[in-house]
């Protein structure tokens, strides 16, 4: 039985639908629900390297909380409570990270099967990635 549901919500089509699984599952077991969203850190490309863009952090912060609060609205529509946060960094660490200081008992994040190969090469896959750091299951939400 999930007792402690953590979704890391994006916004996105399959953030979306893990979002309506992630209410199905804490309908089911009675779980706490915990959001986050998961901000890249900001950087600017210069020449060959990148550096730390703090005029871009504020901006991408006000973007993410927006995703959240939508993620948490639409939780409260449905008449669930949850709480959440933007976390910064990358996500599969972030997302392991949040789900054992909350003791999470389930992850949950959505994934778009992407066509032909070479979109799946550009994009790399950190599904397995989060598998196999995470410390407890992962319900991964598919849309084609």
């Amino acid at each position: 039985m999930y007792k402690r549901i953590l979704l890391a919500y994006d916004g996105s089509e399959t953030g979306q639908k893990a979002l309506l699984d992630c209410q199905d599952i804490a309908q089911w077991s009675q779980s706490e629900l915990f959001l986050i969203a998961v901000m890249p850190l900001p950087t600017t490309y210069i020449g060959e390297g990148t550096v730390f863009d703090s005029t871009q952090e504020v901006r991408q912060r006000n973007e993410y909380q927006d995703i959240l609060d939508e993620g948490l609205r639409r939780l409260a529509q449905g008449g669930y409570q949850a709480s959440g946060e933007v976390v910064v960094g990358e996500s599969v660490r972030e997302i392991t990270q949040r789900a054992r200081e909350i003791d999470a008992d389930l992850i949950v994040v959505g994934h778009k099967h992407l066509e032909g190969w070479a979109a799946r090469w550009w994009r790399g896959a950190p599904g397995p990635a989060l598998i196999e750091h995470a410390h407890c299951s992962v319900l991964v939400a598919i849309t084609h």
